[in-house]
């Protein structure tokens, strides 16, 4: 029986850093209990980019759903049959 081999495709990153950032990324890398200085970049800006993209995702929607809000009591529809017998039936509860 052939065995599945995972195909994970990789993309290098190159950057220069000066010597006190990589000594000093290096040191957080030990401290932090990486294998090495690539897994600890790679997670700390994997995680900023979460962080980033998050907030921005969550102000998007915050802005459309103020358009929509906005929209809805700017330009109201006109109520449908069961809106409006569901407020003939409320009314009818507190005028007895």
């Amino acid at each position: 029986m052939a065995s599945k081999e995972t195909n994970i495709k990789s993309a290098r990153f190159d950057t220069r850093l000066t010597k006190d950032q990589k000594e000093y990324f290096e040191k957080a890398a030990r401290l932090g209990g990486f294998r090495n200085l690539t897994d600890f970049v790679v997670l700390a800006a994997q995680e900023k980019a979460r962080e980033i993209i998050s907030d921005r995702e969550r102000i998007i929607s915050s802005q459309r759903d103020s358009e929509l809000f906005f929209d809805a009591v700017m330009n109201p529809k006109s109520p449908n049959k069961e809106l409006r017998e569901a407020a003939k039936d409320f009314k009818a509860l507190f005028t007895k």
